[in-house]
């Protein structure tokens, strides 16, 4: 049992999240306690309540109970849809990791399981001098890989992959989610995948359906994680 798992995908907007909030869903059923975490979002909007972000969102609704404070979840919250150091630059702030780890200690306090949430991809820009690939490598968490299904996704896996094992981390399973229902050859690829990428498969989502209803599609390497 890990305390805790980042999940890293091929690119923005392959299903990062959808993928996270499934995977909190399976652990939880294995009876764990199991907490999502974004340290860092951006494209978030004013609330009553302050920043909110659809993504973080999604992982605390998918978590046990009780969830934390939101400001737990998702510690740098950035109003644009840019890339992060775009975003806090135009804020004037910028992101460090204490104050991330700070958040990350305090739900490995009370979960079983912290599921954290990347931003972008592997490579995404958090401030000068510091990648988003530095939570998972810094915390020395194992990777979760969450492959984009469309044309293109080959390539993009194999990279990434070969990023985060050159990087010293430990890419323990991929996830393969299905963006485009209309991707041709589906199954062939998907075939290449697990011939080429250095990790077992543990699922692949359909399109379409929300996390709690597709869990159980994730195999039994999920048990292991």
């Amino acid at each position: 049992m890990s305390p805790a798992l980042f999940v890293a995908g091929t690119d923005t907007g392959i299903g990062k999240t959808h993928s996270a909030c499934t995977l909190i869903h399976a652990l939880r059923a294995t009876g764990r306690t199991v907490c999502g975490m974004k340290p860092v979002a951006s494209g978030c909007i004013d609330t009553v309540h302050g920043l909110r972000n659809d993504d973080a969102l999604a992982l605390l609704a998918a978590s046990s109970a009780p969830v934390p404070a939101y400001e737990t979840i998702n510690p740098m919250s950035l109003r644009e849809p840019l890339s992060p150091h775009l975003a806090a630059a135009r804020e004037g702030v910028v992101i460090a990791m204490p104050p991330l780890r700070t958040a990350f200690d305090a739900l490995c306090e009370r979960y079983d399981t912290v599921v954290v949430e990347g931003v972008g991809g592997w490579r995404v820009p958090l401030a000068p001098g510091l990648l988003a690939s530095a939570i998972a490598k810094d915390w020395a968490l194992p990777v979760v890989l969450v492959v984009g299904l469309r044309l293109g996704c080959l390539s993009h896996a194999l990279l990434t992959a070969e990023a985060i094992v050159a990087d010293g981390c430990r890419l323990v399973g991929w996830i393969g989610n299905q963006i485009d229902p209309q991707m041709d050859a589906i199954e062939e690829n998907i075939g290449t995948l697990c011939e080429l990428l250095p990790a077992p498969r543990l699922g692949i989502l359909p399109y379409g359906m929300a996390p709690e209803r597709v869990s159980n599609l994730l195999d039994q390497g999920v048990m292991a994680l």
